[in-house]
């Protein structure tokens, strides 16, 4: 069946799946990337659990504090569309491991806390109806929880908090099996590609931790491959590449040489935070910074994904709803800034 988000390009969905995904993705040019979890409950930066050395245990008590009462996955998805967006990306699983689906390989998720709700399924049900395409990040280099996750001992950079004394869950020396941790994600990709329906792309993150060791051991073809087969029209990304067979590439506020292929430059509406940051109030982008910011990246041959961080509850950062807004009604009028 054809995707929604690939509703005019059947002829070419129907000769390759995969080139259809691509020419559909150079043609999308802009797109919404959403952080929340729960350190959006802290609105202290995205990577509160390694900055402030906050312990797992401790770490874990705030998914008793999980509602996401005011998450509304057929707002966010109408608001896309009116800010002229073509597809949304969302942290299914962000580097503290706590998912935002129904997954069998951990009860640290949304439906185990007392939001008791899988927001990548609402979220992926209000896309299909829309024509959006649906992208999932998913923390692949870094987990701060599980117990087989890369140490620092072999990948130094910033693989895990620098906890002193040592966290007590964790693996450590002859314990420590990096095949446990890369079934483990192999298992929730599955879940990911089998349970929502049609995926847009899977979009790694966390690279910097396996290019700082041997980057061999976390076997990122076998992976490619895997989800190509699971779903052929998916595009795969880890950030600006790792292994150079990525579907397309998407380096953090700057264009990198991508050798041909697809590009995504994934910016932000708060200075220096993608997760919810209170001390950032005031100091997110204007109307016309995303403007320039959409232009950089159309010149250099690019998608521009802009990222929000909702609000503890869910709700979208209402200094940033309207100026996103403002942009797409200067989309309709002017088209894109080239």
């Amino acid at each position: 069946m054809l995707p929604s988000y690939l509703d005019g390009y059947v002829d070419l969905y129907r000769e390759s799946p995969r080139e259809a995904a691509l020419q559909w993705f150079r043609e999308a040019k802009y797109g919404l990337f959403l952080h929340y979890g729960l350190y959006s409950l802290l609105g202290r930066h995205e990577w509160v659990q390694l900055r402030e050395k906050i312990y797992v245990a401790e770490y874990e008590k705030l998914k008793d504090r999980f509602t996401a009462e005011s998450f509304d996955a057929e707002h966010i998805a109408d608001f896309a569309v009116d800010c002229e967006m073509k597809y949304i990306n969302i942290t299914t699983r962000h580097h503290d491991s706590f998912c935002l689906f129904d997954t069998a390989e951990s009860d640290f998720n949304s439906v185990n806390s007392p939001a008791g709700r899988d927001l990548v399924g609402e979220l992926a049900e209000a896309c299909a109806k829309r024509g959006l395409g649906l992208c999932l990040y998913y923390s692949h280099g870094r987990d701060w929880r599980h117990p087989h996750a890369p140490n620092n001992d072999q990948w130094p950079r910033s693989a895990r908090p620098e906890y002193d004394p040592p966290e007590p869950s964790y693996a450590y020396g002859e314990e420590h099996d990096l095949q446990i941790y890369l079934d483990f994600m192999t298992a929730q990709i599955t879940e990911l590609l089998t349970n929502y329906g049609p995926v847009a792309a899977i979009w790694l993150d966390g690279i910097s931790t396996p290019a700082s060791g041997d980057y061999a051991q976390f076997k990122c073809q076998e992976l490619y491959d895997y989800i190509h087969g699971l779903q052929p029209q998916v595009l795969v990304s880890y950030k600006q590449g790792l292994l150079g067979t990525e579907d397309f590439l998407a380096p953090e506020h700057e264009a990198v040489d991508t050798a041909g292929r697809p590009g995504e430059i994934c910016n932000t509406m708060a200075p220096g935070s993608w997760g919810y940051n209170a001390e950032t109030a005031g100091q997110h982008k204007t109307a016309e910074e995303v403007w320039a910011t959409l232009r950089a990246a159309r010149q250099a041959g690019c998608n521009l994904i802009i990222n929000t961080g909702p609000l503890p509850d869910g709700s979208l950062d209402p200094e940033d709803e309207p100026v996103l807004r403002e942009v797409g009604a200067r989309l309709r009028r002017e088209g894109f800034p080239e």
